[in-house]
């Protein structure tokens, strides 16, 4: 897939998603999108007759959804309706899933998606990116429960150090954008970028607010980057677990709380998917097309845990010796058995040796004669 005809299915998953739900903030609820594989077909296409109540999903079936495309089983607790509603997202192989996820959850943001429109679309982005459902957040958040780290990779995308000008700079090259420094300040300088929809966005470093979103941004792209040269690394182990890439880009809720301008809020959302578009297409590259995304938009207020969904994972039970125990009477029955044992052992080893030397003994020394009865004619009646 050319830049520009990524660039094209970018906008047109901006413009299906851009249009942010006032009337639903209140009620915590947000959308979630999952990305689907460009040469292999992990989800479900949408029925054409699917109605609002049958794209809503509730938060734990999301957390539920991401754990099946790992390749793990869906916690015991989910309901016969929830599983009934994930069995309507994802292809029911059970044996063919990426175990590989790419999960995002953007603060600020509540995108809602016209279901019959975005199937209308021949080239839209939606149409290999499934297409977006609404989901009840609510303010509790809900927690997806994995394996240890024997059999699942958690790949944190927001733990990074501050980037650099340089950094920037590749940033906007890469977009076909530039960054021009207008002072010798490190970080100081203003970021322009093309738009699909034919805009420009600026961004000023000086600002606090924009400084925070292309350094979200920036440092997201870079980390999904790494993701892929650490899964180069883990594919080589005989046996490769499943790899969780998940974060939290917060750069949109800083935007919207200092700017109020729509059209400028529509372009910064342009630029994440943008972004977010065609670093899912280098992932497509790396893993080899075995890997899914989940984006979650979310403008409700974060729950206590700070994330809607909460990765937690759980070892399990190690196998482990029997440990004698220190009481006198069990340790003394422990010795009695052994010397049985060992007793049984050397009898068994001694008699099996005394009938090897006695069968080799009679067969080496046995007299060289002609048997009469097998060499003879004589039937027998």
């Amino acid at each position: 897939m050319d830049s520009v005809t990524s660039y094209r299915l970018t906008f047109t998953l901006f413009i299906t998603l851009s249009l942010l739900s006032p009337q639903f903030k209140a009620d915590g609820t947000g959308s979630v999108y999952f990305l689907d594989s460009q040469s292999h077909k992990y989800f479900r296409p949408r029925s054409s007759d699917s109605t609002s109540e049958a794209d809503s999903l509730l938060l734990p079936e999301v957390g539920a959804a991401v754990s099946v495309l790992l390749g793990f089983s869906p916690p015991s607790t989910l309901s016969a309706a929830s599983s009934h509603m994930l069995n309507e997202v994802l292809m029911p192989n059970p044996f063919d899933r990426p175990r590989a996820v790419l999960m995002l959850e953007v603060t600020g943001a509540e995108i809602l998606a016209d279901s019959h429109s975005v199937e209308d679309s021949d080239d839209s982005f939606i149409t290999r990116a499934f297409g977006g459902r609404r989901v009840v957040f609510g303010h509790n958040g809900a927690d997806i429960e994995l394996p240890d780290e024997d059999e699942l990779s958690v790949i944190s995308l927001n733990d990074s150090d501050d980037c650099t000008d340089n950094e920037i700079n590749d940033f906007a090259s890469w977009l076909g954008g530039s960054y021009v420094t207008t002072s010798l300040e490190p970080l100081n300088g203003e970021l322009s970028i093309p738009l699909p929809s034919g805009g420009h966005l600026k961004l000023h470093m000086s600002k606090k607010a924009d400084r925070e979103y292309v350094m979200g941004l920036v440092s997201l792209i870079l980390n999904i980057r790494r993701a892929a040269e650490l899964h180069d690394v883990l594919s080589g182990r005989v046996q490769n677990p499943a790899e969780l890439l998940t974060g939290t880009f917060d750069g949109i809720k800083a935007l919207e709380e200092e700017y109020k301008t729509e059209g400028f809020m529509q372009h910064a959302l342009e630029l994440f998917a943008t972004s977010i578009s065609k670093i899912f297409d280098s992932l497509q590259t790396a893993y080899k097309g075995r890997i899914v995304g989940v984006i979650m938009f979310n403008a409700a207020p974060a729950p206590s845990s700070g994330k809607v969904l909460n990765v937690i994972t759980t070892s399990r039970p190690m196998a482990r010796w029997l440990e004698e125990t220190n009481s006198s009477s069990s340790s003394t029955a422990v010795e009695e058995v052994v010397l049985v044992r060992r007793t049984l052992a050397w009898i068994t080893g001694i008699i099996l040796l005394i009938a090897t030397l006695l069968g080799t003994y009679f067969l080496m020394y046995m007299p060289i004669t002609r048997d009469t009865l097998l060499y003879s004619n004589v039937k027998l009646d």
